[in-house]
C-alpha cells in the first residue's frame, strides 16, 4: 500500500524560544504572517503563543515536553487535563491539528519510553472525548539515528531494542490515521561521513548520473541524502510489516554558522539546503520508493537560538534572527510561496510591528525633513495617502531613505521603531521602493553620522549575499556511511 498523509506537501517552521530577548507572541504571529507561513511547530502548549496564533488560520502543532511525558504516560486523567487546559481551551480559534508527544524520546530520554505509548494513547483517548479526534492526530518526533543500516534504504530497520516500544507505535499511527513523525538532518549526515558523501548530495544539488547513489537491491537512484532518510524509515516499517504509514519531517535544515570544526556551517550553504528543500517537498517530488506521495516537512527554525547550548552551529539554525532580520535570503523561485515572494534582491524597511507612535512619528518627521525622502506621495490625493496613518506613513518613508541609501547596513533603524522584511509593502497604486531597485544602483553614499538615531544596531546588518561557496565533489560515494548518527542536543 501507498502511505497517504497529505494531499500536497506543505512547508512549515520550528519555533524555538532558547532566546534572550525572545519576541513577544504578537510579534513572532506577525512575522509568521508577514512571511505567509502557514504551518507552525511549537515545542510546548504556551497559552500566549496560542491566543495570538488564534483565528490567523495558521496551522499549529504543539507538543508535549519531555519533562510532562512521564505525567501523562502514567495517567489518563493527567492527560485529559493536559488537552483541557492546553487543547480545550484554544479550539476552534486556534488551529490546532496536531499534538506531538515528546520530542526524539527513545534517544534523548530513553527512561519514559515505556511510557511512551501509553501516553499517546491518553492524549488521543482525551481527544476522542472532546470529539476531536478527527481534526488532531498524534505523534511522537523521532531521531533518524534510530535507523540502522540506513543506506541502502531497503537494507534499513529499527534498532531492534527498540521494538517493544516501536511495534505499538506503528499501530496507534495506523489505527488512529496518523503518521510517523521523523526528524531528518544531512548536515550531521554528511559531517559524520568524513568526505564520502558529498557536500552536493547533501545540499540537493544536481549530480551527474554517476555520482548519484544506487541502492542495489531495488535499484532506485538517490539524488540527496534526504530521500535516503525518509526512505529508509519507510522500508523500516516495512520491515516491521507496516506499509501504509505516512511520514512527516518534524526537523530538517543546516546551520548558518559554525566555529573551525564546522567549515559548512555557513551562509551559502544554509541558504542552498533550505532552498531546495523547500522546492523539493512543495514539488510534490515523493522520494525514489514513494514518488509523488507528500513528505511535509518542517524547518528548523524560524530564529537563532542564542541561548542554546553546545557549539556555535546550534545556536545558528535560523531563517531570522531575534529582530526579525533575515539572516540570508531564500531562493524560491518556481517553488511557490514560502516566505513571501523570491526576494534573492529585495528587501523593504517597514515600521516595527508595536512601535512607539510618537517615535514613528519623529522618525517619519525625520525622513521627510533631514533625512531628504521625497513623500510627496503621501500628500492627500497621491497613490501612498492611504492608509492615512502615522505607521503606513513612516513605512513607506522608511523604505524611501532605505532604498536611497542603497539598503547600508543601519539604514533600516530609526532608533529601533524600523525593521527589515523581504515582503513587499506595495498595496494598490501605491508602489514602495525597492520593488524594482535590483542591485540598489544610483543610490546616495551613506553617512553614518547622519542617520536618525545616534546607535546603529549591528546586529541587523544583512550578510553578504554575493557569490555561492562551491565544494569539490568526491570521486566516489561509498555505500556504507557511518551507522552512528550524532543528533543535536535536545533541550526542551
Amino acid at each position: 500500500m501507498v502511505p497517504v498523509c497529505c494531499a500536497d506537501a506543505f512547508i512549515g517552521v520550528n519555533i524555538g524560544t532558547d532566546i534572550s530577548d525572545m519576541p513577544n507572541p504578537t510579534q513572532v504571529v506577525a512575522l509568521l504572517r508577514a512571511q505567509q507561513i502557514r504551518h507552525v511547530r511549537l515545542y510546548d502548549a504556551d497559552r500566549a503563543m496560542l491566543l495570538a496564533l488564534a483565528n490567523t488560520g495558521i496551522r499549529v502543532t504543539v507538543s508535549v515536553p519531555n519533562d510532562q511525558l512521564l505525567g501523562i504516560g502514567q495517567s489518563n486523567a493527567t492527560a485529559a487535563n493536559w488537552v483541557a487546559r492546553n487543547i480545550m481551551a484554544h479550539v476552534p480559534a486556534t488551529n490546532i491539528t496536531t499534538i506531538a508527544v515528546g520530542s526524539e524520546v527513545l534517544t534523548a530520554l530513553p527512561n519514559a519510553a515505556p511510557v511512551l505509548v501509553s501516553a499517546l494513547t491518553f492524549i488521543h483517548s482525551a481527544l476522542v472525548a472532546s470529539n476531536l479526534d478527527s481534526q488532531i492526530k498524534v505523534s511522537t518526533p523521532h531521531s533518524s539515528s534510530i535507523i540502522l543500516d540506513s543506506f541502502p534504504p531497503s537494507q534499513a530497520f529499527f534498532n531492534r531494542s527498540w521494538n517493544p516500544v516501536m511495534v505499538p507505535m506503528l499501530k496507534f499511527l495506523q489505527s488512529t490515521g496518523s503518521y510517523l513523525m521523523l526528524n531528518v538532518y544531512p548536515y550531521y549526515d554528511y559531517m559524520q561521513s568524513n568526505g564520502v558523501i558529498p557536500l552536493d548530495y547533501a545540499l540537493f544539488r544536481p549530480l551527474p548520473p554517476n555520482k548519484e547513489a544506487v541502492d542495489s537491491n531495488t535499484l532506485l537512484h538517490y539524488t540527496n541524502v534526504f530521500d535516503a532518510i525518509v526512505d529508509a524509515a519507510y522500508f523500516a516499517m516495512s520491515y516491521l510489516n507496516f506499509t501504509n504509514i505516512p511520514i512527516v519531517v518534524t526537523e530538517s535544515g543546516w546551520p548558518s554558522k559554525g566555529d573551525s570544526a564546522e567549515p559548512d556551517a555557513t551562509i551559502n550553504n544554509a541558504n542552498t539546503y533550505n532552498s531546495n528543500l523547500i522546492r523539493h517537498v512543495l514539488n510534490n517530488t515523493g522520494t525514489p520508493k514513494h514518488p509523488g506521495v507528500a513528505v511535509s516537512t518542517y524547518i528548523y527554525e524560524l530564529y537563532n537560538e542564542d541561548m542554546s547550548p553546545g557549539s556555535v552551529s546550534e545556536k545558528n539554525w535560523g531563517l531570522f534572527d531575534a529582530n526579525g532580520m533575515p539572516v540570508y535570503i531564500l531562493h524560491l523561485t518556481g517553488s511557490g510561496m514560502v516566505l513571501a515572494n523570491d526576494t534573492t534582491n529585495q528587501t523593504y524597511c517597514i515600521a516595527r510591528d508595536g512601535a512607539d507612535l510618537k517615535m514613528l512619528q519623529a522618525a517619519l518627521d525625520w525622513a521627510c525633513g533631514p533625512g531628504k525622502v521625497d513623500c510627496s506621495p503621501l500628500l492627500q490625493g497621491q497613490p501612498c495617502s492611504e492608509p492615512d496613518n502615522v505607521v503606513a506613513h513612516a513605512t513607506y518613508a522608511f523604505d524611501a531613505y532605505y532604498h536611497r541609501m542603497g539598503m547600508a547596513p543601519g539604514t533600516c533603524y530609526f532608533n529601533g521603531v524600523a525593521a527589515v522584511t523581504t515582503t513587499d509593502p506595495s498595496h494598490g497604486s501605491c508602489t514602495f521602493p525597492g520593488r524594482d531597485s535590483g542591485s540598489g544602483k544610483n543610490v546616495e553614499q551613506y553617512d553614518p553620522n547622519e542617520h536618525f538615531g545616534e546607535s546603529i544596531d549591528k546586529s541587523w546588518v544583512s550578510p553578504d549575499e554575493d557569490g555561492v561557496l562551491l565544494e569539490e565533489v568526491v570521486d566516489t560515494l561509498d555505500q556504507n556511511p557511518p551507522k552512528e548518527r550524532p543528533r543535536r542536543e535536545i533541550r526542551r
